[in-house]
């Protein structure tokens, strides 16, 4: 029997309606911008654009939503763990007010779009807190709480709140909010549609050509002509300056279960301690709301034994809510940047009409929200006050990040030298049991093995088709990973995640 069986994945996913699928872009097509990706950023920067009457194109390599926004917290918070301090020390006080000021608007804007459209999404009012339990780091929650206070953010340093067990200080921020993320963002592809622009799922671009306008070039051959183009895929797929220099994936975990509305704690929490825990929950009806915990984050295809990542976080929500039973699991990626802060702007410094926002580092929601109205201004001509601060072409900022640039690529050197080396041992075939896999030699090349519950061997190129590192088998969620910049690629080589746009090829055993 299996031990994981009534357990669902994305409780985003399984509830919001699925809706019609969107047709597949085929032959020649023409519209003003052409927007990669339907997440939070994609949709956010094709529906302000739709709104201006500009002609729009968004085109989604799987279904609107189901990405990396449809497996999010959904929490919509301007207060990012402790960024106003690092900001305030790093890039000095007016970075740290220009960020509270883009997060603050992009969460109000976000009620202004929900009223606007109707939309019913679960959207609460609620208050964002980050905590330590730790009585040495109590220091560093005021410092966080006076800096964000400073950035202009209603933050303060307390030592109470509504979790079922103490904390020795926490920064809280008042008129924050949380919603059903997927809910939100099929409203807002539907009324893209509305305006007259046009969304197209089953669509993996894998080509772009910039110029006047630029050329955008999908697996199956259909060509997208547009004088713009954002590529909001999460991670990006045309890499032109370097960006996954200056980006790390991390991979967090989530585990949810319904609990007593008595039991639940008002507000949404986080703390750096214990390889994070954040937390919040949702309205289910009934009496009763879901506990959402997240956590246990770890680098893709390096996080050892995630099956036991899982049970750790259960417990850990155990311990704290009582008797539990764990309905739904799921893990998010993220990427964060080397200064923390997202790179949203154009794609490279020589670029005029082709733009990118990427690096939300957890916070996304916010971010998503941000950059669809930066880029929307950008494009149409218009003046944003925070445009310098996340702009990716910024160089100072990486100079005073330089510890954090150089420690990420020093694991991505690992990885790039180390797995061009000949190994010196490992497993072979007949090591793989049912439900795992692991990269083994085979004539003398490396294949990437699984073997499914049935006992039977599937084999594919264990190289990562993006810039070539050795993936790794993650069991408990049954795919692939690159450690390097964190493409996913299912137990038959099919892409999961990008930045990979081939697939894995297929071995002979």
């Amino acid at each position: 029997m299996d031990e994981h069986a009534g357990i669902h994945g994305s409780y985003w996913i399984e509830t919001a309606p699925p809706g019609e699928p969107a047709p597949t872009a085929e032959g020649e097509i023409a519209v003003d911008v052409a927007v990669v990706g339907a997440g939070i950023a994609g949709l956010s920067t094709a529906w302000e654009l739709a709104r201006r009457g500009l002609g729009v194109a968004v085109l989604e390599a799987d279904r609107v939503a189901a990405g990396v926004t449809g497996h999010t917290t959904a929490k919509l918070s301007a207060l990012h763990t402790l960024v106003y301090e690092q900001l305030r020390s790093t890039r000095g006080a007016e970075a740290a007010r220009l960020y509270a000021r883009s997060q603050t608007e992009a969460i109000r804007r976000a009620a202004e779009i929900v009223d606007l459209l109707g939309i019913d999404c679960d959207w609460e009012d609620t208050s964002a807190y980050t905590y330590v339990q730790d009585a040495a780091r109590a220091d560093e929650l005021r410092a966080e709480a006076a800096a964000a206070a400073e950035a202009g953010l209603p933050a303060e340093y307390v030592t109470e709140t509504e979790l079922p067990f103490p904390v020795a200080g926490a920064v809280r921020v008042d008129e924050q909010a949380q919603f059903h993320p997927r809910k939100y963002l099929l409203a807002l592809a539907d009324d893209i549609r509305r305006l007259g622009g046009v969304v197209h799922e089953r669509t993996r671009v894998v080509g772009l050509k910039e110029g006047e306008p630029c050329v955008l070039t999908t697996e199956t051959g259909a060509k997208v002509h547009a004088n713009d183009v954002v590529v909001a895929t999460h991670y990006p797929v045309f890499d032109r300056a370097l960006l996954f220099s200056r980006l790390s994936p991390r991979r967090e975990l989530v585990v949810a279960a319904p609990i007593d509305e008595t039991k639940a704690p008002g507000g949404m929490y986080i703390t750096p301690e214990q390889n994070t825990r954040s937390l919040r929950t949702a309205p289910l009806g009934d009496g009763k709301r879901l506990l959402i915990v997240t956590g246990d984050h770890f680098t893709p295809g390096a996080g050892g034994d995630v099956e036991a990542r899982f049970e750790n976080l259960a417990n850990w929500a155990a311990d704290h809510f009582g008797d539990i039973t764990v309905t739904h699991r799921w893990a998010t990626q993220d990427n964060d940047s080397t200064d923390s802060v997202p790179l949203v702007g154009p794609l490279h410094p020589a670029s005029r009409h082709a733009y990118v926002a990427t690096g939300f580092g957890g916070w996304g929601l916010s971010g998503g929200i941000m950059a669809g109205r930066l880029l929307c201004d950008r494009i149409t001509g218009r003046t944003n006050p925070w445009s310098g601060l996340y702009d990716p072409r910024r160089i100072a900022s990486v100079v005073r990040e330089g510890a954090t640039f150089l420690k990420h690529q020093a694991g991505v050197a690992r990885h790039f030298v180390g797995d061009r080396l000949p190994p010196q041992s490992g497993p072979s075939v007949d090591d793989i049991a049912p439900g795992d896999g692991a990269v083994v030699q085979v004539s003398g090349g490396r294949c990437a093995v699984h073997r499914d519950k049935a006992g039977e061997l599937h084999a594919v190129s264990a190289r990562c088709t993006h810039l070539g590192c050795l993936v790794a088998f993650n069991r408990a969620e049954q795919a692939w990973e690159c450690p390097c910049h964190g493409s996913r690629f299912d137990p038959d080589g099919r892409i999961v995640q990008g930045p990979a746009v081939r697939p894995l090829e297929p071995r002979d055993l």
